[in-house]
């Protein structure tokens, strides 16, 4: 093989990407860390870095925050950005009184192989003499994943570096029958939903793991572990901290966030409940770190969007609990049942394009195969191996044709595929828009980030509430578009 040749083949095995269907992974980590009581995010690497993610952050949740930098330049890149890293920290301390510093790396500071965890024990010798900040770490370099794998990295990290770290056996319930180690899965069989339980007062604690959903998401299910009388950690929490009142001045570090002390019980509690069907089948899961090192059981599921996926939350409440599901929550499910009814005449059969995020496209999926519609591709800029997976496990036993699923997807690549696809509609996040405009098709959006609407961080997507909200969003958008085509406009729908 000539020289010429084998230039030209190395040259077309790499693949540019034109626009990204992904985010970098030092923001995922800057919103998980935002989701821990008084702390500030701090980036090492450029200043740059902070200033990218406080732009995306502040434009989708409407808030101001706060991202510290050790703004590294050229200097440093050669020297190592140590010194900065330590100045940094002091200067959080000194102008914020940060309780908690959650520092993540970023390309640069991975590129030239700064010990964080080794210069953070430095700081701590140095600097013993002064009441320091709890420091968490996390390696985030983009170049390695998304920036929803940043979010799990570091909720990861904060569970390893906060929780106890003794080795126990598995915790045993009789509230838990059959089910061994507490371990759920989305394959399970769904249980008759005319079975009920008495509802026996009790007080277990869970620890709950929702992932990157919104604001509004968190506190929806605040109020279910307060229905089912369950106290509960979630981990991050930015119900507050990413959505919070009016302030007559302005907070450094806004009040709210999962506090330090509940993080540290967490191993103490009778479970975890944990959602993502692919983060499950990769080693980020702060669910399985409990499981392994705590003993406390773990409920794997999937993102409770649709009937069945939040059959199955409600199911492992109940047995965490010991309760039966509250009937504000079953009539919530009837009525989400009836709405499928009334709404399949516009859903059935109607082509659609599921993009983002590898875990809220399996939930979105789970439920538009429910509901009637063709999932015609699913895409996502990550790049797990365990998407296709995942989309066949919620899919395989309810559709005739599965749906086409790329990971490691562009935009560019995105638009390509649905040329010859014909959909009726894509869900995503904003950053589609531009395909939509062009297919002369509705865009429903959903995750993060969404930039050129408002409201995304009061945006409901979990629960049967959440179901009902999407559901309603959908076959309006169906409606609409219908309209706008029709010649006389408004008729009897």
């Amino acid at each position: 093989m000539s020289k010429k040749l084998k230039i030209k083949q190395k040259t077309e095995a790499y693949v540019s990407t034109t626009n990204a269907c992904k985010l970098c992974k030092p923001l995922g980590a800057c919103i998980a860390f935002r989701g821990i009581e008084g702390t500030v995010p701090f980036l090492h690497g450029s200043q740059g870095c902070a200033t990218y993610m406080r732009r995306y952050i502040i434009s989708h949740f409407r808030e101001p925050i706060d991202i510290a930098s050790s703004s590294l330049s050229e200097k440093h890149a050669v020297y190592g950005g140590g010194p900065n890293l330590k100045k940094g920290i002091l200067n959080v301390m000194d102008k914020y009184g940060a309780k908690v510093v959650g520092i993540a790396t970023t390309c640069l500071t991975e590129t030239i192989g700064d010990n964080v965890s080794g210069l953070l024990k430095e700081f701590k010798e140095e600097f013993g003499d002064k009441e320091l900040p709890t420091l968490l770490n996390v390696s985030t370099p983009s170049y390695s994943g998304t920036h929803i794998e940043g979010f799990h990295a570091t909720v990861k990290a904060v569970i390893d570096q906060l929780v106890e770290s003794e080795t126990v056996e598995p915790k045993t319930s009789s509230q838990s029958p059959g089910v061994g180690a507490g371990l759920f899965t989305s394959e399970q069989t769904e249980k008759d939903s005319s079975e009920t339980r008495p509802y026996i007062l009790n007080t277990s604690k869970v620890n709950l793991l929702p992932g990157l959903v919104s604001p509004a998401d968190i506190r929806y299910l605040k109020e279910v572990l307060d229905d089912f009388n369950c106290p509960g950690t979630i981990l991050p929490d930015i119900s507050e901290t990413l959505d919070a009142p009016a302030q007559m001045d302005y907070e450094k570090i806004p009040e709210g966030g999962t506090p330090i002390a509940a993080i540290q019980t967490m191993g103490h509690s009778d479970a975890t409940i944990e959602f993502g069907q692919v983060l499950q089948r990769t080693g980020n899961s702060g669910g399985k770190l409990l499981a392994e090192r705590c003993g406390v059981p773990l409920y794997a599921l999937g993102m409770p969007i649709g009937l069945r996926e939040c059959d199955r939350f409600f199911e492992a409440l109940e047995e965490v609990s010991g309760c039966a599901t509250p009937r504000k929550h079953q009539l919530e499910r009837g009525r989400l049942v009836d709405a499928y009814v009334d709404s399949h005449k516009y859903l059935f059969g109607k082509r659609v394009v599921v993009y983002g995020e590898e875990d809220l496209c399996v939930g979105l999926t789970a439920f538009l195969a429910e509901i009637g519609m063709k999932i015609v591709l699913c895409a996502s800029g990550g790049n797990s191996g365990q998407f296709q997976d995942a989309i066949n496990a919620v899919t395989s036993d309810i559709v005739s044709e599965p749906p086409i699923v790329k990971e490691g997807f562009d935009f560019y690549e995105i638009s390509e595929e649905i040329e010859n696809l014909d959909p009726d509609m894509l869900i995503g996040t904003s950053k589609g828009y531009s395909l939509t405009k062009k297919q002369q098709i509705p865009l429903i959006r959903v995750g993060f980030p969404i930039h050129d609407r408002f409201g995304g961080q009061r945006m409901l997507h979990l629960g049967y509430r959440g179901t009902q909200n999407l559901l309603d969003r959908i076959v309006n958008a169906i409606i609409e578009k219908k309209q706008a085509d029709s010649p006389v406009g408004y008729g009897y729908l």
